[in-house]
């Protein structure tokens, strides 16, 4: 097949180089792929990276949630083309009773919990998905609707760590038509997938209001912009939360993690709340999604007891959190029957 000039010039050495830049230092690396358009062309882009040598070991697979019918066969689809790659395949089954709602979330849990065992087995370092500018623009304006902080509203990131891995999204700044487009001219087959047009998810129902938004301004390029400077404005925050940690001088012993609570007082609160996350984290607490009203309430306590010079004792994210007259904060793995209690403890007059 003749390639277009521009095909040319994307699929030179030095350009996928720098696409696939973070996957340099890789042993192996495992690429999800559905064998839609946007991951097919992550996969052809992928191969032509290999062939340039003294590249890591790719991986290919495929995960069948087990919701569709035609979901094995799609698998397989995938697998023809990996193989035409000369690319290794494996399909991942998620198997068992699904969940009523939620399936999505549930799915996407299941799905990287598949591919991160894979990714063990096989020895692979980082993971490899096609999101895409359009996919960014669409969680923002999820997490928009969810009321989310800066670090929700910074989307997905480039790169992240996740169950052992190095998952990178490096298609994140290419539209889905570009990737379309792609595929069609170069002729690279792929499936539609039918859910994409499904109305009972959330995501498919945003994706819908798209059009509207961009005609108002509201593109997917400027959703991903702001995406881009909530995460600089994130990073900015986070360091100096890091630093007020590092001055609090947090120290772990068999009962938990000890520390000056002074930064909670002193850090203006979008910091003070870093922190206490952090200390959280530190002392082995799993902090999940969906829980930042929750501690933006347990900070404002601390701080509203630490001006007055009390004590105080609450839970949060399964910790038993600490704080006596003294400044001093502790945390705690939480006893059951200490569940959600709070108590104030007033220094003595």
């Amino acid at each position: 097949m003749t390639r277009s000039p521009a095909f040319a010039d994307l699929a030179s050495a030095e350009r996928l180089d720098v696409l696939f830049a973070s996957l340099s230092s890789a042993r192996a690396v495992l690429a999800a792929v559905s064998g839609g358009p946007d991951s097919t062309a992550l996969m052809h882009l992928l191969a032509l990276w290999r062939e340039a040598g003294n590249r890591p070991p790719v991986l290919v697979a495929t995960v069948d949630h087990g919701l569709r019918p035609e979901a094995a066969r799609e698998a397989a689809f995938v697998a023809e083309g990996a193989a035409r790659l000369g690319l290794p395949h494996r399909t991942l089954r998620w198997t068992g009773p699904k969940p009523g709602t939620g399936l999505q979330e549930a799915a996407r849990d299941a799905r990287y919990g598949l591919l991160a065992r894979l990714a063990r087995e096989e020895g692979a370092t980082h993971l490899v998905t096609a999101h895409t500018l359009d996919d960014q623009a669409e969680t923002v304006l999820m997490r928009l609707a969810r009321g989310s902080g800066l670090t929700g509203l910074g989307g997905m990131r480039p790169e992240r760590d996740r169950d052992g891995l190095r998952h990178v999204r490096p298609l994140l700044d290419w539209p889905k038509r570009a990737l379309l487009d792609l595929c069609r001219r170069e002729g690279w087959p792929y499936v539609e997938d039918p859910s994409n047009a499904d109305e009972r998810f959330a995501r498919v129902r945003w994706r819908r209001l798209m059009p509207s938004l961009a005609a108002e301004g509201m593109t997917a390029e400027r959703l991903a912009l702001l995406a881009r400077r909530a995460r600089r404005a994130e990073e900015a925050l986070e360091a100096k939360a890091a630093e007020a940690l590092a001055r609090a001088r947090p120290e772990s012993g068999e009962g938990g993690l000890e520390l000056d609570a002074t930064p909670l007082a002193e850090e203006p609160f979008e910091i003070a709340l870093r922190f206490f996350v952090h200390a959280l984290g530190q002392a082995g607490m799993r902090i999940e999604s969906g829980r930042l009203q929750r501690l933006e309430a347990c900070t404002d306590r601390l701080r509203e007891a630490l001006a007055k010079g009390e004590g105080l004792r609450v839970s949060i994210a399964g910790a038993l959190v600490r704080l006596d007259a003294r400044g001093r904060l502790a945390i705690a793995p939480e006893p059951p029957r200490r569940r959600g209690r709070t108590e104030v403890h007033r220094r003595p007059a």
